[in-house]
């Protein structure tokens, strides 16, 4: 399955589960829940790799707030299942990232993968407002 048609598959899902997606000048998955922007970035070279993110969702206005927000990032990755949470030049993203053989296995672990997303987040803005 090449780029495109994953991009379809994922849209496709979406569409049925309510979301209303879009792909992007990349040709990656963009879309919105709960108020904030999400995209499944894909892989070109590796069909299995899932990705979904959810970018800039803090911002970073200096050099202070970035080790926290380096620290909050490395806490809130360890206590939450299967999210990473990194700083991207001046924001700051979370991710979940799993292979899925084959490519469609996403669709069981969607809703659980947005959720965890949203609890890694969480955590992280507890962590920063400590």
């Amino acid at each position: 399955m090449n780029k495109q048609q994953r991009a379809e598959m994922y849209s496709q899902f979406l569409r049925e589960e309510g979301y209303a997606p879009k792909l992007d000048d990349d040709g990656d998955v963009t879309f919105k829940y709960e108020g904030g922007f999400y995209l499944i970035l894909i892989d070109a070279e590796d069909e299995e790799f899932f990705r979904l993110v959810y970018p800039g969702f803090w911002a970073i206005s200096d050099d202070a707030e970035r080790a926290r927000v380096e620290r909050a990032a490395l806490l809130a990755s360890a206590q939450t299942k299967v999210v990473k949470i990194f700083p991207v030049r001046d924001d700051t993203w979370a991710a979940i990232e799993m292979f899925c053989s084959p490519p469609d296995v996403f669709k069981s672990v969607f809703r659980r993968s947005i959720g965890a997303l949203r609890a890694g987040v969480q955590n992280f803005i507890k962590h920063m407002r400590e």
